[in-house]
């Protein structure tokens, strides 16, 4: 019988390995909870029991499993409200996300022999992105200096990772147990970024150059101001629109898998007390790639040439669509320290309290885009030539407290809260209202109902409260935009043990 259902269990996260969707997180890209037990308790989880999630936190408490199987199935979502507002000399324009709603399963399975715990799970470990819409002010990257011409841009970010898990205790002693875990990771990423002549000039210029760069063949063909079109027959460039996207909810157009791994530890100080520490390694991912990928501009350009001819001397504008491959280099999720503790204060209060530490600094210096044109006649000039583009990020380290309690209202029933705060990692000077990763302060709480000690079902409820910082912009030709970001998040769980 048991072996029947360990079968099922198995196939079942086979399934969700290719069925997980992209996350969108709150503690920079991370979750900031995982599992309804920690999230609501401030996401604080590296000192107790709270079931198969621990996989994403400490894997060490894996070991405090008394039954012989245990299982979670659980369903979380997340409903972001994030705002963009650019200042212009015209006034104030706002627009909003249509990103609002997004659902996401996951599923663990532990296994209890003597003094080692062994486990499998499937679970999103976090993201971020936006969706701006054809109508907003972002669909007109040149802000009305040539709207008939830049226009109906639909602007759209997402970025998600997730994580198959094979995690490991051992117990050394009564007091003292070790966990460990192999992580495959895979990232998905899509794209729809419109950038106007004002900002590609910044990326061109050596003498600027604020918030990125450009090199390569194709940059070289059409280099702004600062070099000749080549033989593309281009005299100016108003806008440039990158765009590698798909409709799945589960994967990004731009793709990527890798490795990681987790080790951590708990030691019983005495009945009452628990502490925890875990480090989570850097992921070692390959680039994202996709060949179905495409780079637009509205240019003006010599009609002669774009006929394939020879020049006419007459320019007319156009939008001029370069398909190819895109490759996002060098994407990696962070390494984390943490350390935790869990205080029985009452036979019927439990205190926990987690610190963390988010090297977000050795992963997110910069955003790294290759594009590659075609080798194709419909590529005009552009065909065959590279383009590489570097955003500047440089994220912060992030530092994250959780602090939360659980009360026994009844022998079935607990009830928890608690709170979360990691300082907003993003520099405001390279905010992008596309990557509004900002959400700092998160009040969370929850209960759990236990038909009996193997059988719970537990949700769990998070209001990230407003968030607002502004992207200054250069001081006169790129104005400034402020994001504003807040989400309100759930989580449900059912849980059994054999």
């Amino acid at each position: 019988m048991k072996s029947g259902m360990v079968f099922v269990l198995i196939f079942i996260l086979a399934v969700m390995c290719i069925s997980v969707p992209d996350a969108f997180a709150t503690n920079g890209m991370n979750m900031e909870g995982y599992g309804p037990i920690a999230h609501a308790m401030g996401g604080a989880s590296f000192g107790y029991w709270n079931g198969t999630a621990a996989m994403m936190g400490n894997p060490a408490t894996l070991s405090f499993l008394k039954d012989d199987y245990w299982v979670d199935l659980a369903l979380g979502f997340l409903g972001p409200d994030v705002d963009a507002t650019v200042t212009t000399p015209m006034g104030a324009m706002e627009a909003e996300s249509l990103s609002d709603a997004f659902y996401m399963p996951a599923l663990g399975f532990l296994m209890r022999r003597g003094e080692m715990t062994f486990g499998l799970g499937v679970f999103s470990q976090g993201g971020m992105g936006t969706e701006f819409g054809n109508d907003s002010w972002m669909a007109d990257p040149s802000m009305g200096q040539n709207s008939a011409l830049e226009s109906g841009l639909v602007n759209r970010s997402e970025v998600g990772v997730g994580r198959v898990i094979v995690p490991f205790t051992y117990d050394v002693n009564e007091k003292f147990s070790i966990g460990a875990s192999i992580d495959f990771v895979w990232a998905g990423m899509d794209l729809q970024m419109g950038m106007s002549a004002t900002q590609f000039e910044n990326l061109a210029n050596p003498m600027a150059q604020t918030i990125g760069t450009i090199s390569g063949s194709m940059a070289e063909s059409f280099g702004m101001m600062y070099e000749p079109f080549g033989g593309t027959g281009i005299q100016e460039l108003h806008h440039a629109y990158f765009d590698f996207t798909n409709d799945s909810d589960f994967s990004g157009e731009a793709k990527g898998t890798g490795f990681a791994g987790k080790i951590g530890a708990v030691y019983n100080v005495n009945p009452k007390l628990t502490l925890g520490a875990t480090y989570h390694s850097k992921t070692i991912l390959g680039d994202l790639e996709t060949d179905n990928a495409s780079m637009s501009m509205g240019v003006n350009i010599d009609d002669g040439v774009l006929m394939g001819g020879a020049p006419s001397g007459n320019y007319v504008d156009y939008i001029m669509d370069v398909s190819g491959k895109i490759t996002v280099k060098d994407f990696e999720w962070p390494a984390m320290f943490g350390i935790g503790a869990a205080l029985e204060a009452t036979d019927r209060l439990m205190i926990a309290c987690d610190l963390k530490m988010i090297q977000w600094s050795s992963v997110m210096e910069d955003f790294k885009l290759v594009f590659e044109a075609d080798n194709v006649a419909t590529n005009g000039g552009f065909a065959g030539q590279e383009l590489n583009a570097t955003l500047f990020q440089n994220w912060d380290d992030q530092f994250v407290i959780s602090i939360g309690g659980a009360f026994d209202v009844t022998e079935a029933l607990v009830i928890r809260a608690g709170y979360n705060y990691g300082k907003n990692p993003v520099p405001d000077k390279y905010l992008n209202a596309l990557f509004p990763a900002i959400v700092e302060n998160h009040i969370t709480f929850g209960a759990g109902y236990y038909f009996s000690e193997n059988r719970a079902v537990n949700l769990s409820m998070v209001t990230a409260t407003s968030a607002e910082f502004e992207n200054p912009g250069d001081g006169s030709d790129i104005p400034p935009v402020e994001s504003t970001h807040s989400q309100f998040n759930w989580q449900l769980m059912f849980s059994t043990g054999f």
